[in-house]
Parts: structure tokens; C-alpha cells; sequence
């Protein structure tokens, strides 16, 4: 959708942006105590991702690893958001729900609709509501767009968000209830100058 405004039009609206405090992992009320260790083989924190996994390319979800969560964590929950979206809220391009309590990975393309291979989650709802990776495909011409990887450490006390939960629905069932978070910015951009950055060194687009 966001991809097919002219470029004029994205440059024009460089300046709109929903913006990084209006992230989920941002919100006053998450009760968020601790940081946990969320990292890609992909990319670097803060680097940019390989087209693969964009609508420039195949469109697959990253591969991410976790490390082990506080103790007393019963799930984990997973929210990618772009917080450079022209909206005013950021664009949802993935949730992922019941996450078991431990240090691991979710390989490539795993954010697929439940049935397609998951096993013990629930993959929810993105902004075009549909289950799965919504793959990024920022406006060219709008400047970079970071993508945040967010993973939540809940609680036994979380709510229970139904089934098929979006962005509202989970943070309701999180808040005050995040015992940690950890959290992976991997950035994009179209019609600019902006080298792909090594994992382990982020690199700044041009």
C-alpha cells in the first residue's frame, strides 16, 4: 500500500512519522523491569536488513534469537512495528503470541498464518489484517524506516488476548505484566543511497 505513493509524495511527508515513542514497548503501564538479549543472524541492531526479507524481495520474516527470560516468565510475545510509518500509529508487520518461556529462535519465514508450520503459538493479526510477516515496503522517498523487534517476558498474570490478536488486543493482555523486553531495530529504506551493514557493525544509511 505505503509502497505505491509517488515519490514526491514520500518526500514530502518525510516529516510524518508516528514516531519511536509510539511504540508498544514505550507505553507507560507494560510494567517492562529488565532488558533481554534479541538479536538477528540478518542484521545488526540498527543495520539494514537485506532486501529478502521486504517487498523488494522474497518477503520472509528474519531469523531472531532470544536469550533466556526472567525467571517467572510463563510466554513470550513478539511485536515488529515500523516506527516511521506515515500514520498515526506505527504500521503492525508482525504479532506473535504464546511464545514458551525460554531462550530461542524463530528461523526465517517462521512468522507465516497459523497452520503453515507453527507449532506451540499463535501468529496474529498485522495492519492489513492478515496473519503473518507483513513485509516492509516504506515509501520511497520517505527516508528510513526502523523496524523494532520487540519481545516481551510476561508474566503469569498476563490476559489472555483471543485468538487471532492484533497490536490493541495484545498490549491490553500485556500491560503491567512485562517482566522484561528486548528489543532489534533493523532499518529500510527505498529510492536512497543505503549500503546493506555487516552483522555486528550497524551501518548508516547514505
Amino acid at each position: 500500500m505505503l509502497e505505491h505513493l509517488p515519490s514526491w509524495l514520500g518526500h514530502a511527508l518525510r516529516n510524518v512519522r508516528a514516531g519511536p515513542d509510539a511504540l508498544a514497548v514505550a507505553q507507560e503501564g507494560l510494567g517492562v523491569a529488565e532488558r533481554m538479549m534479541l538479536t538477528s543472524p540478518a542484521f545488526a541492531d540498527g543495520a539494514r536488513m537485506p532486501p529478502r526479507f521486504t517487498a523488494d524481495g522474497e518477503g520472509v520474516s528474519p531469523p531472531l534469537v532470544w536469550g533466556d527470560p526472567p525467571p517467572g516468565t510463563a510466554r513470550l510475545a513478539l511485536l515488529v512495528e515500523d516506527a516511521d510509518s506515515p500514520t498515526p500509529s506505527p504500521l503492525v508487520h508482525a504479532v506473535v503470541w504464546d511464545i514458551a518461556p525460554v531462550a530461542g529462535t524463530l528461523a526465517e519465514g517462521a512468522i507465516a498464518a497459523d497452520g503453515e508450520g507453527q507449532a506451540g503459538r499463535d501468529v496474529g493479526r498485522n495492519s492489513y489484517y492478515r496473519e503473518g510477516w507483513l513485509p516492509p515496503d516504506p515509501p520511497g522517498g520517505h527516508g528510513e524506516h526502523r523496524y523494532a523487534f520487540q519481545l516481551f517476558a510476561l508474566g503469569d498474570g498476563a490476559g489472555d488476548p483471543g485468538g487471532d490478536p492484533g497490536r490493541s488486543a495484545l498490549i491490553a493482555a500485556m500491560r503491567g505484566h512485562v517482566l522484561a523486553a528486548g528489543l532489534l531495530i533493523g532499518t529500510y529504506s527505498r529510492d536512497e543511497a543505503a549500503p546493506i551493514g555487516p552483522v555486528g557493525a550497524a551501518v548508516a544509511a547514505g
